[in-house]
């Protein structure tokens, strides 16, 4: 096995993301925070951003007070790396959104 993980195409995430929606709302929030990165590592900024959001809204309906209420997981999506933690902060903080 390789270390080297194909990245998925924006079209295969949202994919995943459509599936993930109807059966594992953690899942596709996981998922919508990668959309994010690769939109950003893409340069498409305002796709970037769009997800973003996307992943605050999804984060709204869980519960945040501990660590094991935001812990992921996953370790990555699609070949996007996942943070250990994913919460309102770690999104705005990356992605630049000041409520």
């Amino acid at each position: 096995m390789t270390n080297q993980t194909r990245l998925a195409s924006t079209d295969e995430l949202e994919s995943i993301f459509q599936r993930e929606l109807a059966t594992d709302r953690w899942a596709a929030t996981e998922t919508a925070y990668a959309l994010a990165v690769r939109h950003r590592d893409l340069g498409d900024w305002p796709a970037s951003q769009e997800w973003a959001q996307q992943c605050l809204r999804l984060l709204e309906g869980f519960p945040s007070e501990t660590e094991e209420q935001v812990a992921t997981g996953r370790t990555s999506v699609g070949g996007v790396q996942l943070p250990t933690y994913l919460h309102s902060g770690v999104v705005e903080e990356r992605f630049g959104i000041f409520g």
